[in-house]
């Protein structure tokens, strides 16, 4: 997919930058409707109507597009039908049609296209878009999609341009370099995808104004060091004052920017050999 650069003729599209995804023939919009369901947005708020996550709200309507994580139809070969945009994730989805007849989105192998055959199963070979298990797979085989726990449907490496790598195996582990850094073990029977997630380009996007971001359902963050102390640990002062602390912190007082937070007796501490930056 290509980067569409805006002409200045107003100030919002002065940078602004988008991944064009109207290429004919490669991203259509319009889903099967088996395969959609109705997605309410809870705008951040609990059971109670209390906002527990910050800067959430408003956008766009969606329909949520039912993907197929767990990749489990072993066997069965499936065509390459349509590449589509998918509001509910920055990664693009393909519609899979199957020998038997069956229709599934699954997330889009970057260099995959319409035509093109793939299949899941331990008699899957290494082609970009086929899913085995982990312990079938050549130590440096790059992918996506991976599960945690076996028959759960993948949970890592989902986004868009995102790709783990296998460095190793070891027993009834193996050893993967996930996105963030992170070298952990995972369960040789876990399921990925091969290939690196599509939509490459995305990160290279700049939405150019607010009202872009509201568009998604994001909604105005303000910086501490102008609020009231009421409200924020960095928050009073007079004029430009600085945050008045050793370390930042967030509104409840908790270290930010950095700082480590994980919980010393998670269950998957023993299988992480290296952890992530900040973690």
């Amino acid at each position: 997919m290509a980067i569409h650069f805006y002409r200045d003729y107003t100030p919002g599209a002065r940078d602004r930058f988008v991944v064009s995804s109207y290429e004919k023939g490669i991203v259509r919009f319009k889903p099967q409707k088996k395969l959609i369901s109705g997605f309410t947005c809870g705008k951040g708020r609990n059971n109670r109507g209390i906002i527990t996550s910050r800067h959430r709200g408003g956008g766009h309507k969606r329909l949520y597009r039912q993907i197929d994580f767990k990749r489990n139809k072993r066997g069965v070969s499936g065509r390459i039908a349509t590449v589509e945009y998918d509001p509910n994730r920055n990664a693009y989805i393909c519609l899979i049609h199957y020998e038997d007849g069956e229709k599934k989105y699954a997330l889009h192998p970057g260099g995959i296209k319409v035509g093109d055959i793939i299949i899941s199963g331990p008699i899957a070979t290494t082609l970009t878009g086929n899913a085995l298990p982990l312990t079938n797979m050549p130590l440096g085989t790059t992918i996506h999609n991976v599960e945690i726990t076996p028959g759960r449907g993948g949970q890592l490496a989902r986004a868009a341009g995102t790709a783990a790598k296998l460095v190793a195996k070891e027993g009834k582990l193996v050893t993967l370099r996930l996105p963030s850094g992170e070298v952990r073990s995972i369960s040789r029977n876990c399921l990925a995808t091969i290939g690196q997630v599509g939509n490459v380009d995305d990160n290279d996007r700049t939405l150019g104004k607010a009202g872009s971001k509201r568009w998604l359902g994001k909604r105005p963050k303000v910086r501490g060091v102008v609020m009231n102390p009421v409200d924020h640990p960095h928050g009073g002062g007079e004029g430009k004052a600085p945050i008045g602390r050793k370390k930042p912190l967030t509104p409840w007082g908790h270290t930010a920017l950095g700082g480590r937070n994980r919980r010393n007796n998670k269950y998957s501490n023993t299988l992480i050999l290296r952890r992530r930056k900040n973690s």
